[in-house]
């Protein structure tokens, strides 16, 4: 697909520029109105429709696999103790009843031993920073004074973590729109955002064409966003990230594979979860629970995944370095200018991206009619 293989990759090859207009804040009115730039990495050929088109576009026999992590409220804002002080805490990752991966702001303030309080919807959650790491991460114990469970009282002080790039406060909207039609375990501090496109009816009707639906989970925490720092691409390490293959989706995999049948993963947390699980099974995928900080980046040999649905990503983030991986460096940021230029939105509530080696299943037939 026209990888790049070199070891001295610098990620200021993996820019671009996007005018600000072009980053979506609120979704669009429906889910699978979304536009969809569908491109043939192996050519560079490139088609326009929308997400609803997936069915037309995709081939009887294609297994498509979905991350259904649920999003909690994860953002807690509050004070310290007894100072007063304005505190905000993003809940990263559980490691125990009481412990937690965190980030923490303000930093510099927050040093082991810092108390802190939230409040709201009647519940109240303690805050104690046990240690401090870099880039303002801490671990920390969370506890509710009145003895109440911890996740009922963070579901009800907390705020969905919606991207920071949005710019804006939450609102009610986001609560159901910033979470897959399909989510199921709870555990992500962002949504698997390639999901949100997706409504019953869609994967009613790919399932009616002929293609297969299954499940894997991938808790989207910490190493999901965490900006790239080196400018060495292969310097960068991704934080681990808590995922499951249910047999059954292991198995559905696994058999699609030795057929010779396509697995479209939707999304690079998906991606992530499938590469790591047919590494750990010696080529073949994996069921079970695992953690994964498989880094994906040009030059990376793909076992599992054979087609791609995703979003748009940040410039010089390790998203966008995965689905260079993918399809090409070149052919990625082609795609990308020609979406900049047709106006479409980018990032988590934004339009979608098809990466489809081969092009579809009838290359010789008439595109669907909101296709051109």
């Amino acid at each position: 697909m026209g990888l790049l293989t070199a070891d001295d990759l610098r990620l200021s090859d993996f820019d671009y520029d996007l005018p600000a207009d072009r980053i979506a804040r609120e979704p669009v009115a429906e889910r699978d109105s979304a536009r969809l730039l569908c491109l043939d990495p192996r050519n560079g050929a490139r088609r326009h429709g929308h997400v609803r088109d997936l069915p037309e576009l995709l081939a009887a026999g294609d297994l498509v696999v979905a991350n259904d992590t649920r999003v909690f409220p994860a953002r807690l804002r509050g004070h310290r103790e007894p100072s007063g002080g304005a505190v905000e805490c993003l809940l990263l990752a559980r490691l125990d009843e009481e412990r937690w991966d965190a980030l923490v702001h303000p930093g510099r303030k927050l040093r082991p031993g810092t108390a802190a309080r939230f409040d709201g919807g009647g519940r109240r959650l303690h805050l104690e920073v046990l240690e401090r790491h870099f880039h303002g991460r801490r671990t920390i114990r969370l506890t509710a004074p009145d003895g109440t469970d911890v996740d009922r009282a963070i579901d009800a002080i907390g705020e969905v973590p919606i991207p920071p790039y949005l710019k804006r406060p939450v609102h009610g909207g986001d609560g159901e729109r910033y979470q897959t039609v399909f989510a199921a375990a709870r555990g992500s501090v962002a949504a698997p955002t390639a999901g949100l496109h997706f409504t019953p009816r869609l994967i009613e009707r790919l399932r009616e064409r002929g293609m297969e639906w299954h499940p894997i989970t991938l808790h989207v925490g910490y190493g999901t966003f965490e900006p790239v720092r080196t400018e060495s691409v292969g310097d960068h390490r991704l934080a681990a990230e808590r995922f499951a293959i249910p047999e059954r989706t292991a198995a559905a995999v696994n058999r699609a594979r030795a057929e010779g049948r396509r697995v479209v993963a939707v999304g690079t947390t998906t991606t992530r979860a499938l590469e790591a699980a047919a590494r750990a099974g010696g080529g073949e995928v994996r069921s079970g629970p695992g953690s994964t900080d498989l880094y994906i980046y040009p030059g990376f040999r793909f076992e599992v995944v054979s087609a791609l649905l995703t979003n748009f990503h940040l410039p010089r983030s390790s998203l966008l370095l995965l689905v260079c991986a993918f399809a090409g460096r070149d052919p990625i940021l082609a795609a990308y200018r020609d979406a900049v230029a047709r106006g479409y939105r980018f990032y988590s509530y934004g339009d979608a991206m098809l990466i489809l080696p081969g092009g579809p299943p009838a290359a010789g037939d008439p595109l669907p009619r909101s296709l051109s």
